[in-house]
Formats: structure tokens, sequence, C-alpha cells
């Protein structure tokens, strides 16, 4: 949503063609519809603008994002793909138009669209994560990290990109480089779950068991019934020899989530090896 507040703001610079005529006031209280989340009430008053001004190309950007707010992904595209034809440079609308196609997993169709507009606006960052996004998922892992190190160069203290720059790094078994990216993001955004995750991940796999558990602590003191955090913390006390706490952390687990099968198989073995 912060993103479609964004591009509203700058609708009036997008589209002054429309402010000497009646689809002016239409758009005004369609944008008034938009921001309370009438979507429906919107649509229909961009509609009308464009009824009076067939070629208002902000009219058919701001339906587009009320289409794609009300989950109508064919509709969005369509009306992004027409404020691209009356503006061929219209960054915004080949921005959100391959937010669509990476929602549909259309990734080739995202990544050229996230191109285009970062030909016309080569400061939109949003527009360079996203593309790296949509490159990591097709397995392009170099260009998905030059995507998120230009949204660093350009915002340094985007959280998110250091977090998924983090995943590609650890994805490749650069552990420490992951390490490094997922401390930014926390500095970046302190109560940063996934990172505070990850980084005990990368932590244990470097043999930094401590490390690990703090992290995994971290973790748990931001979500007190994160499973995953209280079994993985299980299993780093386990390494250490710390059996009391691993089966603490599982018992914790399985007050959480009875049925976590590998928490009670975990207790079972501990106490039979331990002959307890």
């Amino acid at each position: 949503m912060m993103l479609f507040a964004a591009a509203i703001a700058a609708i009036f610079v997008i589209a002054p063609q429309a402010r000497a005529n009646g689809a002016n006031a239409y758009q005004e209280r369609g944008m008034a519809h938009f921001h309370r989340g009438d979507f429906d009430l919107a649509i229909a008053d961009f509609t009308r603008a464009i009824r009076i001004t067939p070629g208002f190309v902000s009219a058919f950007f701001l339906r587009g994002l009320a289409h794609s707010s009300m989950g109508s992904s064919d509709l969005a595209i369509a009306d992004f793909a027409q404020a691209i034809r009356i503006d061929p440079n219209h960054a915004s609308a080949f921005f959100y138009r391959g937010l669509e196609h990476s929602r549909r997993r259309d990734l080739d169709l995202a990544i050229a669209d996230f191109t285009q507009a970062i030909r016309i606006d080569p400061n939109l960052a949003d527009a360079f994560f996203y593309r790296g996004g949509a490159h990591f998922n097709r397995g392009y892992i170099d260009l998905a990290v030059a995507d998120w190190d230009v949204v660093i160069g350009i915002n340094p203290n985007h959280a998110s990109a250091f977090f998924n720059r983090g995943v590609a790094h650890g994805g490749r078994g650069h552990f420490d480089l992951a390490i490094a990216d997922y401390t930014q993001a926390i500095r970046a955004s302190p109560n940063f779950v996934g990172a505070f995750f990850n980084r005990a991940i990368a932590h244990y796999n470097m043999g930094s068991r401590a490390l690990a558990i703090a992290d995994y602590t971290q973790v748990v003191r931001l979500e007190p019934n994160n499973t995953r955090a209280l079994f993985y913390r299980g299993i780093a006390h386990f390494g250490g020899g710390d059996f009391d706490d691993a089966i603490a952390d599982w018992e914790a687990v399985l007050r959480i989530s009875p049925d976590h099968a590998p928490a009670r198989s975990n207790i079972a073995t501990v106490r039979r090896v331990r002959g307890w």
C-alpha cells in the first residue's frame, strides 16, 4: 500500500492535461475513494474520467492500481498497458505491471517491465529490488545480487535488500557474507525476525553455536511462539552437549504445537541415549 500511496502522490505531475476538464474532478474523487479503500467506487470514478478524456493516462494508471488492490490482475495489467501505450515513458506503469507479472509468476515478463522502468528512471530503487527478486526466482543469482547491490547503493538502509542478498550468499555457502548482510539488515531494522533467524542458521553453519543460540533467542524474544526458532535453538544446545536446555526448548515447542513430531522424537532420543 505504501508503493501505491507514493504512486498516487505523483499523479498531478503525471497528468496536468486533465486539470482543466471534468475528468479531473472524477479522478480526484476516485483518489479519495482509493485512499479509503473503496476500490470499487474508485474504479467507477476513474472509468468516468476516462470516458470524458479517453487519453487520460493517469486515470488508466490509477484504475490499474485499484484493480490490483482488488486482486483483478488481468484488468490491472490491461490498464497499465494502456497507460504505457499513451505514455511510453511511464516508469510507474512499467513498474506496477512488473509487480503484477511477478505475482502471477510470469518472471520473464516481470523482469522486462522492471528493466523498462529502470531505463526510464535509473534511480527507481523499488524496480531494482523487485527485479532482483525475479532474477533470484529464475535462478539468476548473480543478476539478483547485482540488483540488490544497486538498491543498497541508492538506499544504504534498505533492510530487505540486505536480507535478500544475505539469502543469496547463504544459498551459495558464503555464510560469512550472509552474516554480514543479515547484520546490516538488523541495523536498519532492529526487530527484523527473519534476519535474526537466518543469521542464526549461518552462524551455526560456521560452527558458532553460541552466536546461533543468541540469535535464536532474539527471535524467541520477538516472537515467543516461534516454534522454528525454539526447535533449532534446541538443536544448537544439543550440539553443544547442553541436553537439558535442548529438551527444554523442544518441550516448549510441544506446548505450542503438540503434534510437532520432530521435537517429540528428539526428546525421546536424548532420554533414551542418556538413560533418563
